[in-house]
């Protein structure tokens, strides 16, 4: 069982920020002026980006993003690009969520159509919460996992396997990844400054959501440490090789092709 301490969330979630940009969630009110909180509400939703309608490539914001990941990478490997692309905006949603948990004991309404997506922005994702409104029974695993998991990435896997035929297996696999990474980011920056509560807060949290059926096999974990059973494909893009918790020690021969996850 996870115990939090409760505190309001702020209108800026401001206590995100010393977190790093990972972590950050900005909102409607701290849009610099009326201009750009105009141009922010007119970005396209997260829950328009899962949808599977393809027909305008140019209001289509996961596959412009797709492409857009594409011809940063150099790939023309689309299956390559939509992985890389996920797991993005997997290590966003994880580190917001726990920040939101480990921080305020709390967590916002995530709801896919109250978030937005600037497609077209660099790394980290940059995501904006039009309304800050507080969930209901603090931030326990399972409020986390709804929000995420089946908020968030069930309904992007989805879209990927329909569109780019990536296996569920890499998506999760990505997903794992993207929590263990944001788990050990948020641990660093608690133990640098000496919160030990804030640790123990963190480690039974991702105990806890590693536990989820969705995640329980995507890897071996030891500790903060997490060893994926699958591959990101990140090794297909040109001068691009393994991640530190690949299931490959070294770039398979390209004629072998990529695992299915």
């Amino acid at each position: 069982m996870v115990l939090l301490l409760f505190v309001d969330l702020d209108p800026d979630l401001a206590a995100l920020r010393p977190l790093g940009g990972f972590f950050v969630l900005r909102t409607l009110r701290s849009a610099a002026g009326d201009t750009e909180a105009a141009r922010i509400k007119e970005l396209s939703s997260l829950g328009k980006a899962y949808k599977k309608d393809t027909s305008d490539v140019y209001r289509d914001v996961l596959t412009f993003r797709v492409g857009l990941v594409a011809d940063r990478l150099r790939t023309r490997e689309p299956r390559v690009a939509a992985s890389i692309a996920q797991q993005g905006l997997a290590a966003r949603l994880w580190s917001v969520t726990l920040g939101c948990a480990v921080r305020y004991g709390r967590l916002p309404d995530l709801d896919p159509r109250l978030l937005r997506w600037d497609a077209g922005a660099g790394a980290p994702d940059d995501l904006w919460l039009t309304e800050v409104r507080a969930l209901p029974g603090g931030a326990g695993p399972d409020t986390l996992a709804d929000a995420v998991v089946g908020g968030h990435l069930e309904p992007l896997a989805a879209a990927l396997r329909d569109r780019y035929g990536v296996a569920a297996g890499l998506l999760w696999g990505n997903a794992g990844s993207a929590l263990a990474g944001a788990g050990r980011e948020l641990e660093r920056w608690a133990l640098a400054g000496g919160r030990t509560e804030a640790v123990g807060r963190t480690r039974a949290l991702v105990d806890a959501l590693f536990a989820h059926p969705l995640l329980s096999t995507t890897g071996v974990r030891t500790g903060p440490a997490y060893r994926r059973r699958s591959c990101c494909l990140y090794y297909r893009v040109p001068g691009g090789g393994v991640c530190g918790d690949c299931c490959f020690t070294q770039p398979p021969c390209s004629s072998a092709g990529a695992p299915s996850g």
